[in-house]
């Protein structure tokens, strides 16, 4: 791989974005990519994946390289190096020492926080709450994240699907655990598909695609989702009840809701979904018994995720997962008046942390005794090879 000072300079203004104006490396990423046009395939995903993988290993690379986090080139030489790209004479490369970055790389195996390139606060959090299993999990955490794809049922098959992404070389896997999903067998921009554009599928990672069937939804029934964000699940959900029946999708911000509308007419999903902005306790007082099934797919710290936003383990705090846990009670005692009685209802999130998943639903329910029965629950551990997700499906009994 030959480097050119333009994409490279162009990786370290990301970086600064990223660490000095804490931006989000999505946002930053395709704010760069638009405003340079020309650049080729080959140039957009090197500055894409160099930014990312920098990101990821910002810790161990100052550690390798014995720099100030906010220099930006010493990272980037010391991607290279991890990588085997030869280093042009460039004055930014001048006071690399390839020795020294390997011999700190060899007794950085032994600190779990510098080899898996976290945070002290979050691995000193991670091994309270998951103990022997933290050092796995932080591990996968830190592997590329697969591109899988959701198909969308109302429209094609899976097997179909398959078929015309074949016929345009995109090889794309099937697996029995994750009966609607795709995995591509190698990283590419399927946005550009025509298939993507004809609503055939969406982008959603396997862990995720196992919450909507955990609700049990069925044709004709009456569903909310309560966190409904740009609508991932909503779709999901839509598709399962062969777009039979109604849903009501739910969400604090009116900007996602419009997200959702725009996905759901490609879909071929919207006749069946109604979408409301919370924006006062009336919205979920109307609501109140009325809902065969409620989703509530909460906000939490996100730790689940980590391979598809690394930059979040920089950002996050212990303050931060304080305030969400107690967003998520407060969800869970306030949204729950809106399934009827014999009604289902699924608490999930995408963190592993106990403390944002089972604790809260035993906390639930111990408040809520004799009024909900835990039917079951389930984890994803990103060390399966996806996506970090928790699901608890509750009955509501009276």
């Amino acid at each position: 791989m030959k480097l050119f000072h333009n994409l490279c300079d162009a990786v370290v203004e990301s970086l600064r974005e990223v660490f000095v104006e804490n931006r989000y490396a999505d946002k930053v990423i395709e704010k760069v990519l638009k405003q340079n046009p020309k650049w080729g395939a080959r140039d957009r995903r090197f500055i894409a994946e160099t930014t990312y993988d920098i990101v990821r290993w910002h810790r161990l690379y100052v550690h390798l390289m014995k720099c100030d986090p906010e220099d930006f080139w010493s990272q980037l030489a010391a991607w290279c190096v991890w990588n085997k790209v030869e280093l042009p004479p460039w004055p930014e490369f001048e006071e690399v020492d390839r020795p020294a970055f390997f011999e700190r790389y060899d007794k950085a195996q032994h600190t779990l926080k510098i080899r898996e390139s976290i945070p002290d606060w979050l691995d000193d959090l991670g091994q309270e709450e998951l103990g022997a299993g933290w050092a796995k999990e932080i591990h996968a955490l830190n592997e590329q994240a697969k591109v899988v794809l959701r198909v969308n049922t109302l429209k094609v098959s899976r097997a179909d699907l398959q078929a015309q992404l074949l016929k345009e070389e995109i090889i794309a896997n099937a697996t029995t655990e994750f009966p609607d999903a795709l995995i591509l067998e190698e990283r590419q921009n399927i946005f550009t598909r025509q298939q993507f554009k004809d609503g055939l599928f969406e982008v959603q990672d396997a862990g995720s695609q196992l919450i909507a069937p955990f609700l049990r939804v069925q044709p004709g029934q009456r569903v909310i989702d309560a966190c409904a964000g740009a609508g991932g699940k909503t779709l999901h959900l839509a598709a399962l009840m062969k777009d039979k029946g109604k849903i009501i999708a739910l969400d604090t911000e009116d900007w996602k809701l419009d997200e959702l509308k725009k996905r759901a007419r490609r879909a071929g999903a919207s006749n069946n979904i109604e979408t409301r902005v919370i924006d006062s306790s009336k919205v979920i007082k109307r609501l109140e018994n009325s809902a065969d099934r409620l989703l509530l797919d909460v906000p939490c710290s996100g730790l689940g995720v980590l391979r598809r936003n690394p930059d979040a383990k920089w950002k996050l705090s212990v303050e931060f997962i304080d305030k969400v846990k107690s967003l998520q009670q407060t969800i869970l005692r306030d949204y729950s008046a809106m399934v009827r009685k014999d009604g289902l209802m699924v608490y999930s999130t995408c963190s592993i942390l106990p403390s944002e998943n089972q604790q809260q639903v035993q906390q639930f329910l111990k408040e809520n005794e004799g009024k909900f029965q835990l039917e079951e629950e389930a984890t994803l551990s990103p060390s399966v090879g996806f996506d970090g997700f928790y699901m608890a499906r509750m009955k509501k009994l009276v």
